[in-house]
């Protein structure tokens, strides 16, 4: 997924609902994500289901590291040995 382009990807929500199915195709076409705009100001961004998916994916990969990382830094671990044992 490319980097989002304010001055191409962000579009009025009226412009939006107007032409829908060209932006879906483009969505789809370029995995470039749509952001929408009310009153000049960003509203809201559509994904493509194969980049909300791996957005999910990395945030939840992400927050297991976290996870991780803060049950090392409170001791809460086990060898390899004792793993390995059980």
């Amino acid at each position: 997924m490319r980097a989002v382009r304010v001055s191409e990807d962000f579009v009025p929500i009226s412009e939006f609902k107007a032409q829908a199915a060209e932006w879906l195709r483009k969505l789809s076409a370029d995995d470039v994500p749509v952001g929408g705009t009310r009153n000049g100001r960003p509203a809201g961004v559509l994904l493509s289901p194969g980049a909300f998916d791996a957005l999910t994916e990395r945030a939840r990969f992400v927050a297991a590291v976290s996870d991780g990382l803060r049950d090392a830094d409170a001791g809460r671990v086990h060898t390899h040995a004792a793993v390995v044992r059980r």
